[in-house]
């Protein structure tokens, strides 16, 4: 071979591998460090075997430094993610910015029309699909059933607040460490304030009236905190003001809650290989006292893709990928049919194997109990269930739910801390001109 043809040869093939380096596209992916995030990162190799071109870095936080790095990023158009794991609170918010990438033109194979109304409703703004759902949820009781059976008690399907007091005198054994009820304390708009929203929409309390004035000095926001305070005061964790759906859920796990009011997504956790109570745990919708509204909420974990981004078609084959049917099979195929991310398709609900799943039904009726229109016994002048939709609630709420993490801590009186909270948001209402 002549050294001009070798030379000729050697450029191509050099060539060649530099198109292979260039075709290949690396996505960064911010998710929050959750169950059913974490379980997707290890099961890649099957993205991996359809799209060997693409590459995805994971970003995995806290549920609030999420929030924070997110918001941040997008809204600067720091470039920093491709890919998004973003709230139903943030999506509609965000796509009426212009934020975000439609995704009207996923693969009709993807089947958008499967997707529940009551999530997918939340995600569209102006008939553009702003995100892709991984899972819905809404909120219900966890309970031991074994602690509920040494009782003499018996959980209804639909138990009261009243219901829920008495079992969790009744399961508290704190020599053993057995704490009748574990909920949420630690601050945070979607951490105890999620909870504790959810729960005063139940007592017929309400963030605002018609006219956007607060409503933290009223009654009903009495009784829902007092009611909370002395649940997990007399029933609850030690250290109850630090923990959050995690701390929860591992405390559940090993065996130290006799209820938990929580993500509805949480039940595959806690009948898991990880749960040491796995057999023993029973199901309610969240309670109500008599009102008209429960205290569940309505929620999704969603992909959405930056406008920022440069890497539009990749992040779109991921998304399309995470949150597809045959994910759902994936996840079914390794791990069971209980471990599925659920909430989010209708055919999932419709499947036989799947109906099986001691909570499925549960989790299907707790979604549709929750009504983002009507979320209060009183009307409102906003949506959304256990959040306000404004972009001013991201602070609000978190510097609320740092009020009430403090009274939990002991640190405020009940009184103190609505009074704080009406402070704070007065002023913040007003600064942002919804009070006149």
């Amino acid at each position: 071979m002549s050294l001009t043809l070798r030379a000729l040869l050697g450029a191509s093939v050099s060539l060649t591998l530099a198109g292979a380096a260039l075709a290949e596209t690396t996505i960064t992916v911010a998710t929050v460090n959750n169950g059913d995030m974490i379980r997707m990162q290890k099961l890649m190799d099957d993205f991996y075997a359809k799209y060997p071109d693409i590459k995805v870095e994971w970003v995995t936080l806290e549920e609030n430094v999420l929030r924070q790095k997110v918001t941040t990023d997008i809204a600067t158009k720091g470039g920093q993610f491709d890919v998004m794991t973003i709230g139903t609170y943030e999506a509609p918010i965000w796509g009426k910015q212009g934020w975000l990438v439609s995704l009207n033109d996923l693969p009709a194979e993807y089947d958008v029309d499967d997707l529940l109304p009551a999530i997918r409703n939340g995600l569209t703004v102006d008939g553009n699909l702003v995100a892709a759902p991984f899972y819905g949820e809404s909120s219900m009781v966890m309970y031991r059933t074994d602690l509920m059976e040494k009782a003499g008690l018996t959980m209804p399907e639909a138990p009261t607040w009243d219901d829920i007091k008495a079992a969790a005198a009744a399961m508290t054994d704190k020599g053993n460490e057995v704490y009748g009820i574990c909920l949420r304390g630690k601050a945070g708009w979607g951490e105890n304030m999620a909870f504790l929203t959810a729960m005063s929409n139940s007592y017929g309390a309400k963030w605002f009236d018609m006219d956007w004035k607060p409503q933290f000095d009223g009654e009903a926001w009495k009784a829902t905190l007092t009611d909370y305070l002395s649940l997990m005061n007399e029933y609850g964790p030690p250290g109850a003001s630090n923990n959050g759906f995690n701390e929860n859920l591992a405390l559940f796990q090993q065996g130290k809650c006799g209820m938990w009011i929580d993500a509805t997504v949480a039940a595959s956790f806690v009948t898991g290989a990880e749960s040491t109570v796995a057999d023993k745990v029973g199901f309610a919708l969240a309670p109500d006292t008599g009102k008209g509204k429960r205290g569940n909420w309505l929620w999704a974990w969603n992909l959405g893709i930056p406008a920022g981004t440069q890497k539009v078609d990749a992040a779109k084959s991921f998304v399309a990928w995470a949150t597809s049917k045959e994910y759902l099979e994936l996840v079914a195929s390794k791990e069971g049919w209980a471990n599925v991310p659920p909430g989010t398709r209708a055919s999932l609900y419709a499947n036989p194997e799947y109906q099986k799943v001691p909570f499925a039904k549960m989790t299907l009726d707790s979604i549709n109990a929750a009504d983002p229109t009507k979320p209060t016994v009183d009307e409102v002048p906003y949506v959304g269930v256990q959040f306000v939709a404004i972009p001013e609630f991201q602070g609000i709420g978190t510097a609320v739910g740092q009020q009430f993490s403090a009274a939990l801590a002991g640190s405020l009186s009940v009184e103190d801390a609505l009074a704080k909270a009406q402070e704070i948001t007065t002023t913040e209402m007003t600064k942002a001109g919804y009070i006149k």
